[in-house]
């Protein structure tokens, strides 16, 4: 699909995927974890939240590399069939389809399903991932008899939840795929290509890293903005996924009437109108 070609230049290329990166860097693994582990009482150990945010950054840029490969290969033996017209037909009702499933994660749906949840006695994903990561603490400080939560100096329970927190997202993690999309078809070389997505990822974690600085460097100015940061994305997070579908439903619906034409005839069409 033709989305980054012709007066797309390089400026507005970046600036396409540093827009879709700070969209990334609001999602589970890389906003919600974070705020959650930022809340911990006491002095945040940088080290630690750091281990985590790269392991997100690396395992979205593997996945993202391993993608584009495949990409690549595809774009070369089936490009000219991508770029035909039953496939721009294809991607216009894809995108209208997103478009459309994006209202099923409007604010009502969701409290409504969230109160379900919580008279059934069930928690909601975020709270099942805090649940699971308390649980190795308490089950490592039973072990041990101390108050400590982790092994010292051990950061493998944030690895794995940093790689389970983004194997959840790589279904759905949208706007990446786009980012994908446009780095394939942008003409730009593998190597150019890899680091321009290693830039996209290091984008993705930055608001995460801005506010560990602030916690370490503010705590008491800072701790009020993170709880209600924590209580809005909670009681938002499903309704950001239904703004995300949206707004890549939207692209792919426009990119697909351009490359039809459809967008002239109705410019034709207005223009007849008295």
């Amino acid at each position: 699909m033709d989305l980054a070609t012709g007066d797309l230049g390089t400026a507005a290329l970046l600036g396409t995927l540093a827009v879709l990166a700070l969209v990334d860097s609001t999602s589970f693994g890389t906003l919600l974890v974070p705020v959650w582990l930022l809340m911990a009482p006491g002095r945040p150990q940088a080290g630690r939240m750091l281990a985590y945010l790269g392991t997100v950054a690396a395992f979205y840029l593997g996945v993202g590399v391993a993608v584009m490969l495949g990409a690549d290969l595809l774009l070369d033996r089936f490009g000219d069939a991508l770029e035909s017209r039953p496939a721009y037909v294809v991607q216009l009702v894809v995108g209208v389809a997103l478009f459309a499933v994006s209202f099923r994660f409007d604010r009502k749906r969701t409290e409504a399903r969230r109160q379900q949840r919580a008279v059934q006695g069930r928690p909601g994903r975020l709270s099942r991932w805090r649940e699971r990561a308390l649980g190795i603490e308490s089950s490592t400080a039973a072990g041990r008899g101390s108050g400590t939560g982790t092994l010292p100096g051990s950061v493998l329970p944030l690895v794995g939840l940093a790689i389970g927190a983004a194997s959840l997202e790589v279904a759905t993690m949208l706007p990446y795929l786009a980012a994908i999309g446009i780095l394939a078809s942008s003409g730009l070389s593998a190597t150019t290509s890899v680091a321009v997505l290693a830039g996209y990822c290091l984008v993705m974690i930055l608001p995460a890293v801005v506010l560990l600085v602030a916690r370490i460097g503010a705590a008491r100015a800072v701790d009020p903005l993170l709880r209600r940061l924590d209580g809005w994305l909670t009681r938002n997070a499903e309704e950001m996924t239904g703004w995300v579908l949206a707004v890549l439903g939207v692209l792919l619906t426009l990119d697909a009437v351009g490359n039809l034409g459809l967008g002239t005839g109705l410019q034709n069409v207005t223009v007849r109108i008295p």
